[in-house]
């Protein structure tokens, strides 16, 4: 028997340190799907969610909502058989991949291929190849991964260069490396080596079209020159940086060029990114891929998915005892800890509605708000579903808003503030910024601006909302933002409602997560009484005492990862 335990543990630990487990191939016979894929990518994971990595956990929960779905991953010859060969593929078919070549996205996310037995395409940078930047995953571990069956390998090019940079007030900056950028909040506009022919201050070229041909074929070249000594091969799928940009409206001449060399080189490209689905119709040079951002819940990527393909899609519910006092009216909600969730339809607000909470009662809300800064989460104080009449509270932008609406009539802000300014580390900025061909659109895009926040940071804010007859108070972080304000044509009774909306200062993603935390609901029955709690999200004794035990030790865990 102890010999028999031994050679468990041996075979266990044999499989975990050496890899052993292969991926299956799926039954192709059995496909019948000529409509099209689609295709999501991880910029990179981390152990915890940052401004540029998803969580792994939050991976985890994504990957799976996809295989309950039904969703099977396809390798890059399913996609040119499909394309070249008119080769079916599965009914809900899945091009997965992490790009930027980074170490964690490996060790992250095995686990999770194994578990579902999926397959991904790893693309990194040429030039990280055999240098000392110990982040990027090495040559040696990547035909490692491969043996495995669970990943194939894509680049991203041959290197992450800046070219005709502009700060914020103008200035010439000219051509950097990434690395060399030291601090981009400053930077206003640029574009990427292969984007553009190299330019001077007043964005006239320096380059004529044969020197731009030769530099850019040049770039390509050692591309293929470090892939075929590194790895003994050039993978065969591009997705070019940055996005978006070849072929829509930058200079023709240099677009050629970039095609001559891709159309050459490799078989598949990921061009653009923003929309997941790609259909039969669609150029194999010219695909697309959806970038899930590290701030999606598991309900975000599945509404995305469900805008792109037309197909609906079976949300996450979470802790179904706290969900059942509440009713959906529109998007998706998921319910987890002491968290509400609520992710809006694209282009509309999601809202939820907690039944049997019409009163004409005094009442206090307590909650915090946890989305992105760069939304809208609304808290209905009273509403009628019937007439359309309320009082909310908004948050929006890092801005407070009161408003009530009468029964057939509009709108009305009967209060504005704007919050506590919030800072931000330079990590946090999207470096994503326009292209521009000449200096007169550089000057008059540059200077003063209202301050926008990036879209892709997050603030906690703790509110506390008090009705006692027609009198409004409402606190923010400790600070008294309205005390009392009497209200003329108060809505006399109501329910309780959630709300949550993008902001249309979010270019790229028009469905928003909503973040509800140890949300409520008092009545305020005499002056005497102690308040009756009629709804809690709040996590309470022993379970809540763990809980913050947990988020302490991970909170601790990444400030040693991350200084260390």
């Amino acid at each position: 028997m102890q010999s028999a335990i031994l050679l468990v543990v041996g075979v266990l630990l044999f499989n975990a340190l050496f890899g052993i487990r292969r991926y299956e191939e799926p039954d192709k016979s059995a496909w019948t799907n000529r409509e099209g894929f689609i295709a999501i990518s991880y910029f990179g994971v981390g152990r915890s969610a940052t401004p540029k990595l998803v969580a792994k956990s939050q991976l985890g929960q994504q990957l799976k909502a996809l295989y309950d779905q039904g969703y099977v991953t396809i390798s890059q010859q399913d996609v040119t058989d499909f394309y070249l060969h008119n080769k079916p593929l599965p009914d809900k078919a899945l091009f997965l991949s992490f790009e930027d070549g980074r170490n964690d996205s490996s060790l992250f996310s095995q686990p999770l291929l194994e578990k579902y037995n999926y397959k991904a395409t790893f693309f990194s940078y040429a030039n990280k190849m055999g240098n000392s930047e110990r982040k990027f995953l090495q040559p040696k571990d990547m035909l490692k991964m491969m043996k495995t069956g669970y990943w194939e390998l894509g680049t991203n090019g041959n290197r992450l260069t800046y070219i005709n940079i502009f700060d914020d007030q103008g200035n010439f900056i000219g051509m950097k490396e990434e690395n060399e950028i030291t601090n981009k909040e400053h930077i206003e506009y640029y574009n990427h080596y292969l984007m553009d022919f190299i330019r001077d201050e007043n964005m006239i070229p320096v380059e004529n079209r044969t020197e731009m041909e030769a530099r850019i074929h040049s770039d390509y070249g050692k591309m293929k020159e470090i892939y075929s000594s590194k790895l003994g091969f050039i993978p065969p799928v591009y997705m070019i940086m940055h996005a978006n940009a070849l072929n829509n409206g930058m200079n023709p001449l240099v677009a050629q060029a970039n095609n001559d060399n891709i159309k050459q080189m490799f078989s598949i490209h990921f061009n653009r990114e923003g929309v997941a689905f790609n259909s039969a119709e669609a150029d194999v040079y010219d695909l697309t891929r959806v970038q899930a951002a590290p701030y999606w819940y598991t309900n975000h990527l599945l509404m995305k998915i469900q805008k792109d393909t037309g197909e609906s899609m079976q949300f996450i519910r979470g802790d179904e005892q706290l969900a059942d006092p509440w009713r959906l009216v529109s998007g998706a909600s998921e319910f987890v800890d002491n968290r509400i969730i609520l992710t809006s339809p694209p282009a509309a607000p999601g809202m939820l509605y907690l039944n049997h909470s019409e009163s004409s009662e005094d009442m206090l809300i307590s909650y915090k708000l946890a989305g992105n800064v760069v939304g809208k989460q609304t808290v209905y104080v009273r509403y009628d579903l019937a007439t359309g009449a309320f009082l909310r509270v908004v948050v929006e932008n890092n801005e407070l808003h009161i408003e009530q609406k009468k029964a057939g009539g509009k709108t009305e802000r009967v209060f504005s503030s704007p919050l506590q300014p919030i800072t931000w580390s330079e990590e946090d900025l999207a470096f994503d910024k326009a292209s521009v061909y000449t200096k007169e659109q550089i000057a008059a895009s540059t200077g003063p601006k209202e301050e926008e926040y990036p879209i892709n940071i997050q603030q906690t804010r703790q509110l506390q909302v008090e009705l006692k007859g027609d009198r409004l108070a409402v606190t923010v972080d400790g600070d008294r933002i309205v005390d009392g304000q009497a209200l003329q044509g108060l809505l006399k009774s109501g329910g309780i409602a959630l709300e949550a909306e993008y902001s249309e200062q979010n270019k790229k993603d028009d469905i928003y997560d909503g973040v509800f935390e140890d949300f409520e609901v008092s009545l305020l029955t005499g002056e005497d009484s102690r308040p009756e709690v009629v709804f809690s999200s709040r996590i309470t004794g022993f379970q809540g005492i763990v809980h913050g035990f947990k988020k302490g030790l991970d909170a601790s865990i990444d400030w040693v990862m991350d200084t260390f």
